[in-house]
């Protein structure tokens, strides 16, 4: 059974510095605001469709190792992930609108392999994580 997440949260600066942050920047900045994860490239190119990261997931005590794959890269809009880590596919998506000049919506959606009992847990974790990267993107651009 699949819950779907979504959480958005009002940013402070234009879409493109959210984007860039997020979608561009994620290898480098997704551990900033979830530490349980880990995640590397093996190429150099910018993060396009198709690409794949490489991540090391701690948060549950056992280590998991899996990938993300972009299956969506629409710059200022939209960037689109397929999460396979410890037999789960996991889909998210994040959309990026801008609400008036220089301020951005953010917001995050994903379809979680969790039991329903399991959904405000989970969802306030990806709560947190939108909160914590405000607070960076805000504090740093």
């Amino acid at each position: 059974m699949a819950v779907r997440i979504e959480v958005s949260e009002e940013v402070d600066r234009p879409v493109g510095v959210v984007f860039n942050f997020f979608a561009d920047d994620h290898v480098q900045n997704h551990p900033r605001w979830d530490p349980d994860i880990e995640l590397w490239r093996t190429s150099d190119e910018p993060i396009g469709l198709g690409t794949i990261i490489h991540r090391r997931n701690s948060r549950s005590g056992t280590v998991v190792e899996g990938t993300m794959e972009v299956v969506e890269y629409e710059p200022n809009r939209a960037f689109g992930t397929v999460t396979r880590e410890g037999g789960m596919e996991i889909p998210g998506r994040a959309t990026f609108e801008e609400i008036s000049e220089g301020r951005t919506r953010l917001t995050i959606s994903a379809e979680m392999p969790i039991d329903e009992s399991m959904q405000d847990r989970m969802s306030g974790l990806v709560q947190q994580s939108l909160r914590t990267i405000k607070e960076l993107i805000e504090a740093e651009t």
